[in-house]
Protein backbone atom coordinates (compact mmCIF):
# COMPACT_ATOMS: atom_id res chain seq x y z
CA UNK A 1 0.00 0.00 0.00
CA UNK A 2 1.44 2.96 -0.50
CA UNK A 3 2.04 6.43 1.48
CA UNK A 4 1.49 9.63 0.34
CA UNK A 5 3.40 12.40 2.35
CA UNK A 6 1.91 15.81 1.75
CA UNK A 7 4.42 18.50 0.99
CA UNK A 8 4.47 21.61 2.82
CA UNK A 9 5.86 24.55 1.40
CA UNK A 10 7.89 27.24 3.46
CA UNK A 11 8.25 31.04 2.26
CA UNK A 12 10.39 33.75 3.57
CA UNK A 13 7.02 35.47 4.78
CA UNK A 14 6.01 32.34 7.13
CA UNK A 15 9.49 31.94 8.29
CA UNK A 16 9.95 35.43 9.51
CA UNK A 17 6.37 35.58 10.87
CA UNK A 18 6.75 32.44 12.98
CA UNK A 19 10.65 33.18 13.87
CA UNK A 20 9.43 37.03 14.81
CA UNK A 21 6.25 35.55 17.11
CA UNK A 22 8.26 33.40 18.84
CA UNK A 23 10.65 35.77 19.69
CA UNK A 24 7.64 38.25 20.50
CA UNK A 25 6.10 35.56 22.90
CA UNK A 26 9.53 35.00 24.46
CA UNK A 27 10.50 39.05 25.23
CA UNK A 28 6.83 39.15 26.45
CA UNK A 29 7.49 36.37 29.41
CA UNK A 30 10.87 37.96 30.51
CA UNK A 31 9.13 41.41 30.85
CA UNK A 32 6.23 40.38 32.38
CA UNK A 33 7.40 37.67 34.38
CA UNK A 34 9.07 39.72 37.05
CA UNK A 35 5.73 42.37 37.73
CA UNK A 36 3.89 39.38 38.25
CA UNK A 37 6.49 37.59 40.61
CA UNK A 38 6.67 41.29 42.76
CA UNK A 39 3.37 41.69 42.84
CA UNK A 40 2.38 37.79 44.02
CA UNK A 41 5.76 38.22 46.61
CA UNK A 42 4.08 41.59 47.91
CA UNK A 43 1.02 39.15 49.14
CA UNK A 44 2.33 36.24 49.87
CA UNK A 45 3.93 34.94 53.51
CA UNK A 46 7.82 36.59 53.64
CA UNK A 47 8.99 33.26 54.80
CA UNK A 48 7.76 31.21 51.72
CA UNK A 49 9.09 34.26 49.60
CA UNK A 50 12.52 34.19 50.92
CA UNK A 51 12.71 30.22 50.71
CA UNK A 52 11.96 29.85 46.89
CA UNK A 53 8.75 28.47 46.92
CA UNK A 54 6.87 31.58 45.28
CA UNK A 55 7.76 31.51 41.78
CA UNK A 56 4.89 33.31 40.43
CA UNK A 57 1.63 32.71 42.00
CA UNK A 58 1.08 33.78 45.71
CA UNK A 59 1.32 31.47 48.28
CA UNK A 60 0.32 32.41 51.99
CA UNK A 61 -1.44 35.30 51.07
CA UNK A 62 -1.41 38.17 53.36
CA UNK A 63 -1.59 41.78 53.33
CA UNK A 64 0.43 42.93 55.63
CA UNK A 65 3.17 44.63 53.79
CA UNK A 66 0.52 46.97 52.14
CA UNK A 67 -0.36 47.68 55.83
CA UNK A 68 3.02 48.63 56.27
CA UNK A 69 3.11 51.17 53.18
CA UNK A 70 -0.21 52.77 54.31
CA UNK A 71 1.62 53.63 58.16
CA UNK A 72 4.88 54.35 56.40
CA UNK A 73 4.41 58.21 56.58
CA UNK A 74 7.58 59.23 55.22
CA UNK A 75 6.92 56.77 52.24
CA UNK A 76 3.62 58.98 51.25
CA UNK A 77 5.35 62.57 51.61
CA UNK A 78 8.29 60.85 49.18
CA UNK A 79 4.77 60.39 46.99
CA UNK A 80 3.65 63.44 47.07
CA UNK A 81 7.15 64.79 46.07
CA UNK A 82 7.35 62.57 43.29
CA UNK A 83 3.73 63.66 41.76
CA UNK A 84 4.89 67.05 42.01
CA UNK A 85 9.02 66.62 40.55
CA UNK A 86 6.58 64.75 38.23
CA UNK A 87 3.83 67.13 36.91
CA UNK A 88 5.86 70.21 37.39
CA UNK A 89 9.00 69.17 35.93
CA UNK A 90 7.47 67.38 32.75
CA UNK A 91 5.37 70.74 32.21
CA UNK A 92 8.60 72.97 32.39
CA UNK A 93 10.55 70.41 30.19
CA UNK A 94 8.11 70.80 27.73
CA UNK A 95 7.49 74.44 27.70
CA UNK A 96 11.22 74.82 27.04
CA UNK A 97 11.88 71.61 24.74
CA UNK A 98 9.03 72.35 22.15
CA UNK A 99 9.73 76.13 21.46
CA UNK A 100 13.23 75.35 21.14
CA UNK A 101 13.32 71.75 18.93
CA UNK A 102 10.70 74.69 17.00
CA UNK A 103 13.09 77.21 16.13
CA UNK A 104 15.83 74.87 15.33
CA UNK A 105 13.31 72.98 12.72
CA UNK A 106 12.95 76.41 10.85
CA UNK A 107 14.50 76.52 7.46
CA UNK A 108 14.94 80.30 7.69
CA UNK A 109 16.80 80.59 11.13
CA UNK A 110 20.56 80.72 9.74
CA UNK A 111 22.06 79.68 13.12
CA UNK A 112 20.43 76.62 13.79
CA UNK A 113 23.16 73.86 12.65
CA UNK A 114 25.82 75.75 14.70
CA UNK A 115 23.72 76.04 18.00
CA UNK A 116 22.67 72.22 17.54
CA UNK A 117 25.98 71.27 17.32
CA UNK A 118 26.75 72.80 20.43
CA UNK A 119 23.61 71.30 21.81
CA UNK A 120 24.98 67.91 20.63
CA UNK A 121 28.29 68.30 22.53
CA UNK A 122 26.50 67.77 26.02
CA UNK A 123 25.56 64.67 24.65
CA UNK A 124 28.87 63.24 25.02
CA UNK A 125 31.27 66.08 27.09
CA UNK A 126 30.88 66.64 30.50
CA UNK A 127 32.48 68.81 33.26
CA UNK A 128 32.04 65.89 36.20
CA UNK A 129 30.14 65.51 39.29
CA UNK A 130 32.44 67.54 41.61
CA UNK A 131 32.22 71.01 39.21
CA UNK A 132 28.61 70.51 38.74
CA UNK A 133 27.67 70.20 42.24
CA UNK A 134 29.77 73.10 42.82
CA UNK A 135 27.99 75.12 40.17
CA UNK A 136 24.78 73.98 41.20
CA UNK A 137 25.93 75.35 44.77
CA UNK A 138 26.98 78.18 43.38
CA UNK A 139 23.47 79.02 41.94
CA UNK A 140 22.05 78.06 45.48
CA UNK A 141 19.95 75.68 44.52
CA UNK A 142 21.37 72.72 46.28
CA UNK A 143 18.42 71.00 49.02
CA UNK A 144 15.81 72.98 47.14
CA UNK A 145 12.60 71.80 44.97
CA UNK A 146 14.41 73.54 41.67
CA UNK A 147 17.40 71.70 41.75
CA UNK A 148 15.34 68.41 40.45
CA UNK A 149 12.85 70.58 38.07
CA UNK A 150 15.76 72.78 36.27
CA UNK A 151 18.20 70.30 36.03
CA UNK A 152 17.79 68.24 32.80
CA UNK A 153 15.51 70.70 31.74
CA UNK A 154 16.04 70.34 28.31
CA UNK A 155 16.87 66.69 27.38
CA UNK A 156 19.15 66.74 24.20
CA UNK A 157 17.81 63.52 22.58
CA UNK A 158 14.02 64.80 23.23
CA UNK A 159 15.26 68.21 21.68
CA UNK A 160 16.31 65.97 18.08
CA UNK A 161 13.58 63.85 17.99
CA UNK A 162 11.24 67.31 18.12
CA UNK A 163 12.86 68.77 15.89
CA UNK A 164 12.67 66.03 13.18
CA UNK A 165 9.06 65.90 13.80
CA UNK A 166 8.58 69.69 13.51
CA UNK A 167 11.48 70.07 10.04
CA UNK A 168 9.38 66.61 8.19
CA UNK A 169 5.90 66.43 9.53
CA UNK A 170 4.66 69.98 9.39
CA UNK A 171 4.67 71.26 5.81
CA UNK A 172 6.76 74.26 5.33
CA UNK A 173 4.14 76.06 2.93
CA UNK A 174 1.33 75.89 5.72
CA UNK A 175 4.00 78.28 7.94
CA UNK A 176 4.58 80.49 4.90
CA UNK A 177 0.70 80.64 4.47
CA UNK A 178 0.23 81.51 7.98
CA UNK A 179 2.67 84.25 7.54
CA UNK A 180 0.95 85.86 4.17
CA UNK A 181 -1.89 85.87 6.88
CA UNK A 182 -0.44 88.02 9.57
CA UNK A 183 0.44 85.37 12.33
CA UNK A 184 3.45 86.37 14.14
CA UNK A 185 6.15 83.63 15.00
CA UNK A 186 3.95 82.81 18.25
CA UNK A 187 1.04 82.53 16.72
CA UNK A 188 2.34 80.07 14.20
CA UNK A 189 4.00 78.06 16.87
CA UNK A 190 0.59 78.34 19.25
CA UNK A 191 -2.49 78.06 16.56
CA UNK A 192 -0.63 75.99 14.29
CA UNK A 193 1.99 73.67 14.99
CA UNK A 194 1.04 72.67 18.82
CA UNK A 195 -2.65 71.35 17.44
CA UNK A 196 -0.87 69.68 14.99
CA UNK A 197 1.60 67.94 17.12
CA UNK A 198 -0.42 66.69 19.55
CA UNK A 199 1.61 62.38 18.83
CA UNK A 200 4.66 64.62 19.47
CA UNK A 201 3.92 66.37 22.60
CA UNK A 202 2.51 63.11 24.42
CA UNK A 203 5.83 61.23 23.45
CA UNK A 204 8.08 63.78 25.08
CA UNK A 205 5.63 64.12 28.22
CA UNK A 206 5.58 60.32 28.78
CA UNK A 207 9.74 60.68 28.46
CA UNK A 208 10.33 63.11 30.63
CA UNK A 209 7.59 61.84 33.00
CA UNK A 210 8.85 58.86 33.54
CA UNK A 211 12.46 59.42 34.13
CA UNK A 212 10.95 62.48 36.37
CA UNK A 213 9.23 59.71 38.16
CA UNK A 214 12.10 57.34 38.24
CA UNK A 215 14.52 59.82 39.58
CA UNK A 216 16.86 59.25 42.64
CA UNK A 217 20.49 60.28 41.82
CA UNK A 218 20.42 63.58 41.32
CA UNK A 219 18.15 63.65 44.32
CA UNK A 220 20.43 61.76 46.59
CA UNK A 221 23.50 64.09 45.29
CA UNK A 222 21.83 67.56 46.10
CA UNK A 223 18.85 67.25 48.76
CA UNK A 224 19.48 66.81 52.58
CA UNK A 225 16.07 67.39 53.80
CA UNK A 226 13.88 64.55 53.87
CA UNK A 227 10.98 66.27 53.42
CA UNK A 228 11.84 67.01 50.04
CA UNK A 229 12.71 63.00 49.13
CA UNK A 230 11.16 62.21 46.12
CA UNK A 231 9.70 58.17 46.55
CA UNK A 232 12.69 56.87 44.88
CA UNK A 233 14.57 57.56 47.86
CA UNK A 234 12.58 56.07 50.11
CA UNK A 235 12.62 53.02 47.95
CA UNK A 236 16.75 53.45 48.01
CA UNK A 237 16.72 53.12 52.01
CA UNK A 238 14.32 50.32 52.24
CA UNK A 239 16.13 48.06 49.69
CA UNK A 240 19.73 49.07 51.95
CA UNK A 241 18.27 48.44 55.05
CA UNK A 242 17.03 44.99 53.75
CA UNK A 243 20.48 44.26 52.70
CA UNK A 244 22.20 45.26 55.51
CA UNK A 245 19.91 42.88 57.77
CA UNK A 246 20.75 40.15 55.38
CA UNK A 247 24.20 40.35 56.37
CA UNK A 248 24.17 40.84 59.95
CA UNK A 249 23.79 37.74 62.18
CA UNK A 250 27.38 36.29 63.07
CA UNK A 251 27.93 36.47 66.63
CA UNK A 252 24.28 36.89 68.08
CA UNK A 253 22.33 35.13 69.86
CA UNK A 254 19.35 32.90 68.92
CA UNK A 255 17.20 35.32 70.18
CA UNK A 256 18.87 38.04 68.53
CA UNK A 257 19.12 36.68 65.22
CA UNK A 258 15.21 35.49 65.56
CA UNK A 259 14.56 39.13 65.75
CA UNK A 260 16.76 39.86 62.85
CA UNK A 261 15.33 37.43 61.10
CA UNK A 262 11.73 39.07 61.27
CA UNK A 263 12.92 42.14 60.83
CA UNK A 264 14.06 41.19 57.40
CA UNK A 265 10.75 39.84 56.19
CA UNK A 266 9.13 42.59 57.54
CA UNK A 267 11.41 44.74 55.59
CA UNK A 268 11.19 42.35 52.34
CA UNK A 269 7.20 42.49 52.54
CA UNK A 270 7.51 46.40 52.89
CA UNK A 271 10.12 46.75 49.75
CA UNK A 272 7.79 44.77 47.39
CA UNK A 273 4.89 46.64 48.72
CA UNK A 274 6.38 49.73 48.01
CA UNK A 275 7.55 47.94 44.35
CA UNK A 276 4.34 47.92 43.23
CA UNK A 277 2.91 51.06 45.03
CA UNK A 278 5.58 53.15 43.03
CA UNK A 279 5.36 51.38 39.65
CA UNK A 280 1.64 51.09 39.43
CA UNK A 281 0.95 54.57 38.40
CA UNK A 282 3.91 54.45 35.14
CA UNK A 283 2.10 50.92 34.46
CA UNK A 284 -2.18 52.04 34.33
CA UNK A 285 -0.85 55.50 32.49
CA UNK A 286 1.06 54.03 29.47
CA UNK A 287 -0.78 51.64 28.20
CA UNK A 288 -3.05 54.45 27.44
CA UNK A 289 -0.74 56.31 25.72
CA UNK A 290 1.44 53.74 23.84
CA UNK A 291 -0.10 54.17 20.55
CA UNK A 292 1.20 57.68 20.53
CA UNK A 293 4.75 56.05 20.90
CA UNK A 294 4.97 54.71 17.28
CA UNK A 295 2.93 57.36 15.54
CA UNK A 296 4.53 60.38 17.18
CA UNK A 297 8.54 58.69 16.55
CA UNK A 298 7.59 57.56 13.06
CA UNK A 299 6.11 60.45 11.83
CA UNK A 300 8.21 62.41 9.75
CA UNK A 301 10.44 59.52 9.52
CA UNK A 302 9.41 58.64 6.13
CA UNK A 303 7.60 61.53 3.42
CA UNK A 304 5.26 59.97 0.87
Amino acid sequence: MALKYKKFYFNSDTVFVFINSFLLALIFLVTIYPILFVVSASVSDPLLVSSGKVLLLPKGLTIQGYEYVVRYRELWIGYANTVFYTVAGTLLNLIFTLPCAYALSRRDFPARTIIMTFFIITMYVSGGLIPHYLNVSSFGLVNTRAVLLILGLVSVYNLIVARTFFANTIPWELQEAARIDGYSDFGIFFKIILPLSSPIVVVLAMYYGVGHWNEYFQAMIYLKDRGLYPLQLFLREILIQTQMLSVMGSGLSTEEIDYILKQQDNANLLKYGVIVVSTAPMLIVYPWLQKYFAKGVMLGSVKG
